[in-house]
C-alpha cells in the first residue's frame, strides 16, 4: 500500500452538464489503433471500454469526422452509418457495465498521410509536420499539407457538427472537441502552423476563430450541455509551436464561455503555472485536468491528482493509469499498487495484448 493520500473529492459525485458522475476520475481519450481498416469499432474495443466503466466518465479515443481528418491506420471514425453502428456496440457494453461515455472528435490536419487516408492532408497553412507519419507501410516522411480554403473551413465545421449528431445516435452522452496536441484545431491556434493572413490567421482573436466556430456548431447540433473542449496550452506534441499562449488561451476561454459547453479539458495541466490559474478563474463551468505524470504509480497519481483538485480542477482525467488498470478507481480507493504500462509499442499494435488483458486486483491475487 502507498503512503500517498487519496483526495476525498475524487470519489465524490459530480456533474457535467446534465450528466451525473459517480466520481471525479475520468478516463482520458487515448488513441489505440484497434478499429478495423474502415474505422469501425469492434468487439475488442467494446470489451476494453466496458472493463473501465467504473470511471466517472470515459472520454473515448479520437474519432475522425471525415476522411481527410484521418491520422494513422486503424483509427476509429464517426462519419458513416457503419461507424455509428460500431460505436453503438461500445456504448451499449459500457452502459450495461454501469458507465458513461463522451466521444472525442479529432481532425488530424497536417498529421496524416495519403497512404492512410487516400487524400492529401489539409491544414491552416502549408507547413509540413517535420516528423514521419506512421502508415501501413511503416514510417514515412510527412507531406506538405494543402492550405484550407474558406470553403474547406466551412465544410469541416459542418463535418464536426454531423459527427456530433452521429455520436449521440451511437449512444454517447456527449462529445469532446479536440483542440489540442498538435491536431487541426490546435494548428489554427498555434503561430508556428498558422501563417494565414485572412480572418483565421494573424491575431489571437483570428486564430481562435476556427475552434470557436466548430464548438458553436457542435453545441447547436446536440446541445451545449453535451459538449466539452480539450486544449493543451504550451504542449509541443506533433511539433506544435506557440509563441503567445498567454494571449491565445484567455481569448479562447472567454469566447468558449459564451457558448457554454459543459466542460473544458486541459492536457498536462500544471497547477503552479500562472496560465492554469488564469484559465481556472475565467472558466465558469466544469474544468477537467489531465496531470503530467512522471511515472504511473499509485503515489504519483494520487499526489498529482490531489494537487490539481486543490488548484480548482473539478474532474481528473487519467490516461495510462486507466490503460494499465481497468479497476483503477478501486486501486486508488484502496491505495493499492498499479499495474505498470507494458512496452509502449503494444499500445498501437492491435489485438488484446497490452490493451484488454491487464489484470484486476482480484485476478492478480488469484
Amino acid at each position: 500500500m502507498t503512503t500517498a493520500t487519496l483526495h476525498p473529492a475524487l470519489l465524490s459525485p459530480a456533474a457535467i452538464g446534465g450528466l451525473a458522475l459517480p466520481n471525479r476520475l475520468a478516463m482520458a481519450p487515448m488513441t489505440r489503433n484497434r478499429a478495423d481498416a474502415d474505422g469501425v469499432p469492434g468487439d475488442l474495443m467494446a470489451g476494453y471500454y466496458a472493463q473501465r466503466a467504473a470511471a466517472g466518465l470515459i472520454i473515448a479515443e479520437a474519432a475522425t469526422p471525415n476522411p481527410a481528418g484521418l491520422t494513422y491506420p486503424n483509427i476509429p471514425a464517426i462519419y458513416a452509418p457503419e461507424h455509428v453502428a460500431g460505436w453503438r456496440r461500445v456504448t451499449t457494453a459500457v452502459r450495461e457495465a454501469g458507465g458513461r461515455m463522451f466521444l472525442q472528435i479529432q481532425h488530424g490536419g497536417r498529421v496524416g498521410h495519403p497512404d492512410n487516408s487516400g487524400l492529401r492532408p489539409v491544414a491552416p497553412s502549408p507547413v509540413p509536420l517535420p516528423d514521419t507519419v506512421h502508415t501501413g507501410a511503416g514510417p514515412q516522411a510527412a507531406v506538405v499539407p494543402r492550405e484550407m480554403t474558406p470553403d474547406d473551413i466551412r465544410a469541416t465545421v459542418a463535418d464536426f457538427a454531423a459527427a456530433a449528431r452521429n455520436a449521440v445516435r451511437a449512444g454517447f452522452e456527449g462529445v469532446e472537441v479536440h483542440s489540442a496536441n498538435g491536431y487541426l484545431l490546435h494548428q489554427f491556434l498555434a503561430s508556428g502552423t498558422n501563417r494565414r493572413t485572412d480572418d483565421y490567421g494573424g491575431s489571437a482573436e483570428n486564430r481562435i476563430r476556427f475552434t470557436v466556430e466548430v464548438t458553436r456548431a457542435v453545441a447547436a447540433a446536440i446541445g451545449a450541455e453535451r459538449v466539452g473542449v480539450r486544449i493543451s496550452p504550451g504542449v509541443t506534441a506533433n511539433a506544435i509551436h506557440e509563441d503567445d499562449p498567454g494571449d491565445v488561451y484567455p481569448a479562447l476561454v472567454r469566447a468558449l464561455a459564451e457558448i457554454s459547453p459543459a466542460y473544458l479539458h486541459i492536457v498536462y495541466a500544471e497547477p503552479d503555472r500562472p496560465l492554469f490559474r488564469t484559465i481556472r478563474e475565467m472558466w465558469p463551468a466544469t474544468l477537467i485536468a489531465n496531470p503530467k505524470l512522471p511515472e504511473v504509480t499509485t503515489g504519483h497519481v494520487l499526489r498529482e491528482s490531489g494537487r490539481l483538485v486543490d488548484a480548482g480542477a473539478d474532474v481528473i482525467a487519467l490516461g495510462r493509469p486507466f490503460l494499465a488498470n481497468p479497476d483503477l478507481v478501486d486501486r486508488l480507493r484502496l491505495g493499492a499498487p498499479l499495474n505498470p504500462v507494458r512496452d509502449r509499442h503494444l499500445m498501437y499494435t492491435g489485438g488484446a495484448t497490452g490493451y484488454s488483458d491487464y489484470p484486476t486486483l482480484g485476478a492478480a491475487a488469484a
